[in-house]
């Protein structure tokens, strides 16, 4: 039901108090607008939402007249585009009021013409525009100081922005910062802990700090999930390095954020933690936690990524959905192994993209994945005829750390 997908919103219905049918300090519209704003909406867009619906007062009254905040809050999701059949299903309530509300619940971070410069004159970003869905695994990559860090720290209010502006979930991070930065999880290269506090008080504090109410039993479940409850007790300086990383991710997950931030969250760990790891992401957007990670594990972004973004000295070079990507700048070979090893690549087949083996055993042809036709056939029937039989083929395609190492020479 993807009312109870959207970040937070069941809980919400629980805080808007309505007497005989009707919110309480309020009419109509500041109840859209509060309901929306639960659901990470912009005040533009709740307006929107307001002046989209058809006799918007008379359908609302209808909804909720009797029926209490569960009804009324039904009645303004379908309005927000969230019910995918454009109403609450008993014919009081009006449809979606268009593409442009659904997009805004799509976009859960809007980056618009970011730049940072810091005072030493390095330009960190240059006006990097970047949308982010909701509920996606969004992988940025690029070499070292390429501004992944610094881009990330923005959006979380860590670092403060040379111009441009950034929302999360609708909200502005300077104008509306505390709503902003609730939402968020940040997970940081560094190990950045109190030594001397236990394992359990520093998740419990870190929870606190966003005005969380004490829940014992997530914090326990979520620490059970990273493999620390057995040492919850712990001072934080006992602990190994593997164990202080799952730590940064328990502090960042202690106030149910709607987004996770992970930057290189599996630097100087083990094998077995970096599965384990995988798979708190896998069951995190399972959720609809929408999770934004820097790695410089290649593989880590080619399996769990859904979309791509490469960045370099600071400009983003390109975003791309992953398979998309691969599809595109991809490249396929096809690789034959040549019973008589050649000299060199004859005359006749001077037309194909062909590179012979040092030893002259192998002929390797590179083409297109775009290509209407791959030419594949046309190249084994000139072998034939110039008489270079093969005992056996196969076929690989570009990985996505050879594409990325690709984008960022191209880049520089």
């Amino acid at each position: 039901m993807l009312i109870g997908q959207a970040g937070g919103f069941t809980g919400a219905a629980q805080r808007i108090p309505v007497r005989g049918g009707r919110r309480i300090g309020g009419g109509l519209r500041q109840s859209c607008a509060q309901v929306c704003g639960r659901l990470g909406l912009s005040p533009e867009t709740a307006d929107n939402v307001w002046e989209s619906a058809a006799q918007p007062v008379e359908n609302c009254r209808r909804a909720a007249s009797g029926k209490g905040t569960a009804r009324l809050l039904k009645f303004w999701a379908a309005t927000a585009g969230l019910s995918g059949q454009g109403g609450t299903g008993d014919g009081h309530c009006p449809g979606s009021p268009g593409s442009a509300i659904v997009a805004a619940m799509q976009t859960i971070i809007a980056v618009a013409g970011l730049c940072k410069t810091y005072a030493s004159g390095f330009q960190a970003l240059r006006s990097v525009s970047l949308d982010i869905r909701h509920g996606e695994i969004f992988a940025l990559l690029g070499p070292n100081g390429a501004g992944k860090t610094t881009l990330i720290s923005i959006i979380c209010g860590i670092v403060r922005a040379s111009s441009g502006n950034v929302r999360v979930g609708g909200h502005d991070i300077v104008a509306d910062y505390r709503a902003a930065r609730s939402m968020i999880g940040l997970v940081p290269q560094e190990l950045t802990t109190d030594a001397f506090e236990s394992v359990w008080t520093t998740v419990s504090f870190s929870r606190g700090l966003f005005g969380k109410r004490a829940n014992p039993q997530y914090l326990e479940k979520l620490l059970r999930d990273l493999s620390l409850w057995d040492r919850k007790d712990s001072r934080i300086r006992t602990l190994s390095g593997g164990m202080k990383r799952r730590l940064l991710i328990a502090k960042a997950l202690s106030h149910e954020p709607q987004i996770l931030f992970l930057d290189e969250p599996t630097a100087g760990v083990d094998v077995n933690l970096r599965r384990d790891m995988w798979q708190l992401v896998r069951a995190l957007k399972a959720t609809g936690v929408t999770i934004i990670l820097t790695t410089h594990y290649i593989d880590e972004a080619e399996e769990m990524a859904d979309r791509i973004g490469v960045i370099s000295k600071g400009e983003l070079i390109l975003v791309e959905e992953k398979a998309e990507l691969m599809r595109k700048l991809g490249r396929k070979q096809l690789t034959l192994q040549l019973q008589q090893p050649l000299q060199q690549i004859p005359p006749a087949l001077a037309a194909y993209r062909l590179d012979l083996s040092r030893d002259g055993s192998e002929l390797t042809y590179t083409y297109d994945t775009q290509g209407e036709r791959s030419g594949i056939l046309a190249l084994l029937e000139e072998l034939s005829a110039a008489g270079i039989a093969f005992r056996d083929l196969h076929t690989t395609q570009s990985s996505l750390e050879e594409i990325f190492v690709s984008l960022v020479k191209e880049g520089q």
